[in-house]
């Protein structure tokens, strides 16, 4: 709300979700999901945190359906933090907490429109824990290489979570791994993994990698 006002009463530019040209910006990841798998996803899981991305995504995806680029529209499937869930829960939440910084969110920008997008598409909103989130973290990381940051894992954890319940024979499935995990490199730190220090050399690194 301070930001708001300050924009209102100076020359300084809004650039979160609230903005209408950055979620124009952002709806264009959409087109280029399409336009590498040939159509669009039968369900997007993504995260939420000021709920831009799965406004935005959704924004993208029905332009492309519309202008007749694709075939179907995905069922958005939108993943907060148990601690910073005022989406699912219905209110905002004053003192937000969870591991995935980025998605610490108490009062979505774009709270609406990310309800929209669940509504219209037949997706659902729903939580994953820290702990969800930090074991689809790990798993990121040991078994595709991708050193996403905490939010990002939230869209894994939440498909973790939902696949049981869910028919995802023959589905084509997206998650959006929203952030580099060098955004947050000390969570990377506090999991227990099998670490080794070497010096910085080109070959003890080469070796250690087994590259030598």
């Amino acid at each position: 709300d301070i930001a708001r006002e300050i924009s209102s009463r100076h020359p300084v530019a809004m650039v979160n979700s609230i903005n209408p040209h950055r979620i124009e910006g952002q709806k264009t990841a959409a087109f280029e999901i399409v336009d590498a798998l040939g159509d669009a996803p039968d369900l997007l899981f993504i995260p939420v945190g000021n709920a831009g991305n799965i406004t935005a995504y959704w924004r993208g995806f029905l332009e492309y359906y519309r202008a007749e680029l694709a075939t179907r529209k995905p069922r958005m499937m939108g993943w907060q933090a148990a601690g910073a869930a005022p989406i699912v829960r219905g209110q905002p939440v004053e003192n937000p907490e969870t591991v995935a910084t980025a998605i610490r969110i108490g009062n979505p920008a774009s709270w609406k429109w990310a309800l929209a997008a669940r509504n219209e598409s037949g997706g659902a909103i729903d939580t994953v824990t820290d702990e969800e989130i930090l074991a689809a973290y790990r798993l990121l990381a040991q078994e595709e290489g991708i050193f996403g940051e905490p939010a990002s894992a939230a869209c894994g954890a939440g498909l973790l979570k939902a696949a049981p319940r869910l028919d995802l024979a023959d589905k084509t499935v997206v998650c959006i791994i929203t952030g580099h995990g060098l955004k947050d490199p000390d969570t990377a730190l506090t999991i227990e993994a099998e670490m080794t220090d070497v010096p910085a050399e080109l070959d003890v690194v080469e070796r250690a990698m087994g590259l030598g």
